[in-house]
């Protein structure tokens, strides 16, 4: 497809998100300022796990770009779903279904922080010990899901994946947890 400016790109989908806002739809964007997509330690935690898995990486330098640039129109994350808008060439819509952490993971979790955690609110803003960080945050074994936890799906022509839209939402996954980290569980 010829290529099509960001700006052009950004007009389209307004208006596209307008149509929808007309209509009902509550348009959550994502809007990043500055450089980093996620200033707090949920964020830039999601971030930091996405990237860690060798099966993402030739996409998300391309995801990261979308994200930064404002491509990301919309995004809304429920129990172990995240929907989206990107803009492209067209408003190309993401799903992206997360299974639930399983309740033996859950539980094995609970009990390695037992004792660590002095307060709902520490747990949220991040302010935990580095024990407990560490066993959250864990490759594996932690709170963040592994690829083969994650489906998903773009309506966009790129047969691969994980495309450049899919990346983008990712990422603007983990701005959103620098607003509202409890969305994580």
């Amino acid at each position: 497809r010829p290529y099509v400016p960001v700006a052009e790109r950004r007009r389209k989908a307004q208006r596209e998100t307008a149509k929808l806002a007309k209509k009902g739809k509550v348009i959550r964007p994502i809007q990043i300022e500055g450089r980093a997509i996620a200033h707090t330690f949920w964020g830039k935690a999601w971030c930091e796990n996405l990237e860690s898995y060798m099966d993402y990486a030739n996409r998300l330098p391309r995801g990261r770009t979308y994200v930064r640039n404002g491509s990301v129109v919309h995004l809304d994350v429920k129990p172990g779903e995240i929907e989206a808008m990107v803009s492209g060439s067209e408003l190309y819509q993401v799903r992206i279904s997360i299974v639930s952490v399983v309740k033996s993971k859950w539980k094995a979790l609970c009990q390695e922080c037992a004792g660590g955690i002095g307060s709902l609110v520490e747990l949220l803003q991040g302010r935990l010990s580095d024990r407990v960080m560490d066993v959250i945050t864990r490759k594996g074994t932690g709170l963040f899901p592994a690829p083969a936890e994650i489906k998903l799906k773009c309506s966009c022509p790129d047969w691969a994946d994980m495309c450049k839209h899919v990346a983008a939402v990712l990422y603007g996954v983990g701005a959103r947890l620098d607003q509202r980290p409890e969305l994580l569980f």
